[in-house]
């Protein structure tokens, strides 16, 4: 592990075949654990979270990785991406830094493996946020899976092109990240409605007013997981949910603090 400058260490954990690129900001805090962020499908931890990160890690301890082929992380080429596999790396993730219990924060993508991970690996998980995060295919509008099915390089923002760019250690694999980016949103399969019932874990769920999430699906989430709290953000798209600082970290920090209810 390198410390690169004063704000973060960073370093790559060997888990489940990759060398997965993870930053740990803030200071570790003796009265919670640390919060792990997930960032969104084409994302790096600086386009996810990038606004926001710095302001919640002053006064806690918050740990970001990029997921497989992402970002800093070198992709398997025969492994394609899964939320489920993705659930496992996280939890392999934290056992490597040797965190037995962990806030998850997931945005988009990141938002449906933190719940995979509070489905697969329960133990390890305390709170959670889930922001633009999907569970079922009726939540999302018709007009993202015509997108998907037409999904192509080529129309990729390119503010996410050259993020991946600028860090990844296999640049010519864009390509083949959007593509297994693309076909793991294409593939999705519903979440059984018992088995987010079944995640015992706090939940704030939060979702833009005009997302490519529906409200209405956030809110059939606030209804199914049994301890949850609901945020919309009012003239907030899908790209502007975790830019929304000055809204959304004194609501996480506080979701955080409070202590669990009995």
């Amino acid at each position: 592990m390198n410390r690169n400058d004063q704000a973060a260490r960073t370093g790559y954990a060997p888990v489940n075949g990759l060398r997965l690129y993870f930053e740990i900001h803030g200071v570790a805090n003796p009265t919670q654990p640390p919060l792990v962020l997930l960032h969104g499908g084409g994302d790096t931890i600086q386009t996810s979270f990038g606004q926001i990160l710095p302001v919640l890690a002053d006064g806690r301890q918050v740990i970001a990785f990029e997921q497989q082929g992402y970002g800093h992380t070198a992709d398997i080429a025969d492994r394609p991406f899964s939320f489920e596999q993705s659930a496992d790396d996280t939890a392999a993730l934290l056992e490597y830094l040797h965190i037995e219990k962990a806030d998850l924060f997931g945005f988009s993508n990141g938002g449906t493996i933190a719940l995979q991970v509070a489905i697969r690996h329960p133990n390890v998980v305390r709170k959670l946020v889930l922001a633009s995060a999907l569970v079922n295919r009726a939540g999302a509008y018709p007009w993202l899976w015509d997108a998907m099915d037409n999904a192509k390089l080529e129309n990729m923002p390119q503010e996410l092109q050259q993020a991946y760019l600028k860090v990844a250690p296999q640049p010519k694999n864009l390509r083949m990240m959007h593509d297994k980016a693309a076909r793991r949103v294409r593939d999705f399969k519903d979440i059984p409605a018992d088995a987010i019932k079944s995640i015992t874990a706090p939940t704030l769920v939060v979702v833009g007013d005009a997302d490519v999430i529906r409200p209405e699906h956030a809110v059939e989430m606030f209804r199914l997981l049994p301890h949850a709290q609901l945020a919309v953000l009012p003239g907030t798209d899908h790209m502007q949910v975790t830019a929304r600082t000055g809204w959304l970290a004194p609501m996480i920090g506080g979701f955080l603090d409070a202590p669990a209810a009995k």
